[in-house]
């Protein structure tokens, strides 16, 4: 138990993890299509800001400012070669924020996918990934971060590369996959998959989960398919926090601070560790779940009826936990694979 998220896990029976990045940062005036790891360096208060928020709020775990901080996310923008750089830079200023804050919290160096597709549909290969993960994760060490952050993944051979960069800069990880297609990801992987293929890496993740996705709703039915599986190892929690909407040229999240509190509670109370938003999740969000947490008793493991009742309905009747009764195996047996 020498790294620190391992440490605090041992101690405590959940954590808070942070909200959104690119919502906050939107909000601080970022434009859409700008990549949001280059504010690491031309306007590190706004990050230090966006972590210091998350901090205030509650979290006893916030991600960098990283996620699009590997080479072929960056060759968009022309900015392949500043890869160490901005993920370096990007952690030490959550070093900074988590070191002077009072109490134990984990910086998280945040490592998105690629946007390549693998072999033989596409011409990414395991190797390629691999080293690209590694780039990142070097960096990310170098700044600070506590613990590597692999997060949205659909694909399995993704998942498995960013472990294998993660053993090669011999740095702790946590790694999540976002399940938004009638409760698989968008590569078909399901929750039971998910959790039959972390016990089978090599270097497995101190915890895993699901981040993103459709709404809260769906993110819990997942969550109880990671549970059903049986496994022992923490189960990460990120929602949205509702589901988004197009206004005024923008887009919003309709999830209140009382539905991501509720949300909050009913992930706790169904076995997760790690317990944070995702996209449209604001500090205001984050402090009501911090309350709700810590004020609120544990509760029995939440039903699906009761997932919908309190935080809306399924996007979809599938609910991807395997060879469940109902709807869901209907669908799939019409599947192939």
């Amino acid at each position: 138990m020498t790294d620190p998220l391992t440490r605090i896990l041992a101690t405590r029976d959940w954590l808070m993890a942070d909200g959104a990045t690119g919502t906050n940062l939107f909000n601080m005036g970022l434009s859409s299509g700008e990549p949001p790891e280059l504010w690491n360096i031309e306007k590190p208060e706004n990050i230090r800001k966006l972590y210091g928020d998350a901090v205030a709020a509650g979290s006893d775990l916030f991600l960098t400012n990283t996620f699009g901080g590997n080479a072929s996310r960056l060759k968009l923008h022309n900015a392949q070669g500043r890869v160490r750089e901005l993920n370096r830079v990007g952690a030490a200023l959550g070093r900074e924020i988590a070191d002077r804050a009072g109490r134990t919290v984990i910086v998280a160096g945040s490592m998105g996918p690629t946007g390549e597709i693998f072999e033989p549909m596409g011409t990414l290969t395991h190797e390629l990934a691999v080293e690209m993960f590694h780039e990142q994760a070097e960096a990310l060490k170098e700044g600070g971060a506590d613990v590597l952050w692999v997060e949205t993944i659909s694909a399995p051979e993704e998942y498995r590369a960013a472990a294998d960069a993660a053993l090669r800069a011999d740095m702790p990880w946590c790694g999540t996959m976002s399940f938004d297609t009638a409760g698989r990801t968008m590569m078909g992987v399901t929750s039971a998959a998910m959790a039959e293929m972390v016990e089978r890496l090599i270097n497995p993740p101190i915890a895993f989960g699901a981040n993103c996705g459709v709404g809260a709703s769906d993110l819990l039915r997942t969550v109880l398919g990671f549970v059903a599986t049986g496994t022992e190892r923490p189960i990460i929690a990120k929602g949205n926090a509702g589901i988004p909407k197009y206004h005024d040229g923008h887009i919003h999240y309709d999830g209140t601070p009382e539905l991501m509190a509720e949300y909050a509670v009913m992930a706790r109370d169904a076995g997760v560790r790690i317990i944070g938003g995702c996209c449209g999740t604001m500090p205001e969000h984050l402090r009501a779940m911090r309350v709700a947490l810590e004020s609120r008793p544990r509760g029995n493991r939440p039903t699906l009826d009761a997932i919908q009742a309190r935080l809306g309905a399924f996007s979809s009747a599938s609910d991807g936990t395997g060879e469940d009764a109902g709807a869901g195996r209907r669908e799939r047996r019409g599947r192939r694979g």
